[in-house]
């Protein structure tokens, strides 16, 4: 492939990519796709059952995406893109008598947490001092 070709062809895409942006296409396309991604079945997994005892993963899933576009000097550009996230939280417990959410505790969370307040004590102490 020429260098020629390729430029044309990234030229074509370019267009195409900028119709779909004045259109208002291109953000509703990339939404959809990466909002696809962040579903129930994401956030819940597969129950597991075990004498008596079934037990339902937990997860938080955010997703976000974006995307833009601008000019300068002759020059265009666009973009865009985004992602999902999907972190285990905790687990549903469900026997005879019922159900109960146990929350997963990350020592991470838990000592990050711990340094924040202190920091904050610090800084609070601090211009009660000064």
């Amino acid at each position: 492939m020429t260098s020629s070709a390729f430029v044309a062809g990234e030229d074509e895409v370019r267009e195409q990519v900028q119709v779909r942006v004045s259109e208002g296409d291109f953000v509703a396309r990339l939404a959809e796709r990466v909002g696809a991604a962040a579903q129930a079945s994401a956030v819940f997994g597969q129950p597991v059952e075990r004498a008596g005892l079934t037990v339902i993963p937990v997860a938080r899933a955010t997703w976000g995406f974006g995307g833009g576009s601008g000019e300068k000097a002759a020059e265009r550009g666009l973009g865009g893109g985004g992602g999902t996230l999907v972190v285990p939280i905790g687990y549903i417990e469900v026997r005879d008598m019922g159900a109960e959410f146990k929350p997963i505790r990350s020592p991470r969370v838990l000592m990050a947490a711990g340094a924040l307040a202190a920091g904050l004590a610090a800084l609070a102490a601090r211009r009660i001092q000064g």
